[in-house]
């Protein structure tokens, strides 16, 4: 909005001149979604108390866990929301990849909304079965989106670029939108399991998001991506802006939800926040990379499929003590911030690899 207000006053007054920066736009949209989010946060926790939206602890869970019972949660609708009056305010809204990264976001969100008043009013949320059929169709609809209707990807949209290697670039044809799919569905789940201890998603959320505001910026910048060899992707560059956004409603949050936590997301912040990193990957065509920036949500999602597959294998044996790892981790006598502190410190490690990525191929 605030692009479209003075951008074209620039030729009168050179000083507004500034607004036709992505970086100037991403640095003020990330500092209005932190600024909202803070602002907002603690009447977001009064509310939610007073309609009684609290968090209800799982009996096999940690046992530790259980004065958590009754902490506000659904705090994801915080997050949300501040980055979308930042997105809107600060980004280029004409630019196709910005609406489809916020439907995305918002799609995903509905998901988690509606699981989550699900379990508040029948402890129960939606089937996993429905939750995934959702997911499934509104990644669909993104991929069916970047494939066949955006004119601008056509000679490059079904080539998948892989890590550390420059010549190999095969065309999967349709095959592509399955990857788009298991990419942006895989990573909503997996940031949802990882949710499970105060702060620990998302601290790695901000970190891959920031490591993926890079390479969107430097993927849009024709001679960075030159210089760099990978995919330069027009207009990809303004998706900066929103994921800006992200990290700025993200460390709001991230005030309420550090140990101790005053709120939880819920799987309202969980679904979204995995789905659009997921979508923000895809318009990128960075999406084997997100295994590597994300290598924390992969872990923790590993570690659930090696859990349930041993379990069913040795007839009721365990290979972690509980999963997801964190948990096991818990268990194993660490205090919860430990865990929380350590997996951010693999988060970050991850993501400098990552970005090596990038001159290393």
């Amino acid at each position: 909005m605030l692009y479209h207000i003075f951008y074209p006053l620039s030729s009168d007054y050179s000083f507004l001149n500034v607004f036709r920066y992505i970086t100037f736009r991403s640095a003020y949209s990330g500092i209005t979604a932190l600024i909202f989010s803070m602002l907002m946060g603690g009447l977001m926790i009064r509310m939610l108390m007073v309609f009684q939206i609290g968090e209800k602890i799982r009996d096999d869970g940690p046992e530790s866990h259980a004065v958590k019972s009754g902490t506000p949660t659904m705090g994801g609708i915080l997050i949300i929301s501040s980055l979308i009056i930042a997105t809107l305010l600060w980004a280029n809204l004409k630019n196709p990849y910005v609406w489809l990264v916020l439907l995305s976001t918002v799609g995903f969100g509905l998901i988690g909304f509606v699981d989550d008043l699900m379990k508040l009013k029948k402890d129960e949320g939606m089937t996993a079965k429905i939750k995934l059929v959702l997911q499934v169709l509104l990644s669909l609809a993104v991929g069916i989106y970047l494939v066949y209707f955006d004119p601008s990807r056509s000679e490059y949209a079904t080539r998948l670029y892989i890590p550390f290697v420059k010549e190999f670039q095969p065309d999967l044809g349709a095959w592509y939108l399955l990857l788009i799919v298991v990419t942006i569905v895989g990573t909503s789940n997996a940031v949802n399991l990882t949710d499970g201890l105060d702060g620990l998603a998302i601290g790695p959320i901000i970190i891959a998001t920031i490591t993926y505001t890079l390479i969107l910026y430097l993927c849009g910048h024709f001679k960075f991506a030159e210089y760099l060899r990978i995919q330069h992707i027009k207009d990809a560059g303004e998706v900066a802006v929103f994921s800006s956004a992200v990290i700025g409603a993200s460390l709001g949050f991230l005030w309420f939800n550090s140990y101790p936590a005053q709120i939880f997301m819920g799987d309202v912040g969980s679904l979204s926040l995995g789905g659009l990193l997921g979508t923000i990957a895809v318009i990128a065509k960075h999406e084997l990379l997100l295994l590597l920036v994300g290598g924390i949500f992969v872990i923790e999602a590993l570690s659930v499929i090696i859990q349930v597959a041993y379990f069913k294998y040795t007839g009721g044996k365990r290979f972690f003590k509980m999963a997801p790892l964190h948990h096991h981790f818990e268990h194993s006598g660490w205090a919860e911030p430990k865990v929380i502190v350590r997996f951010w410190i693999v988060a970050v490690v991850l993501a400098m690899i990552s970005l090596s990525t990038l001159k290393l191929r």
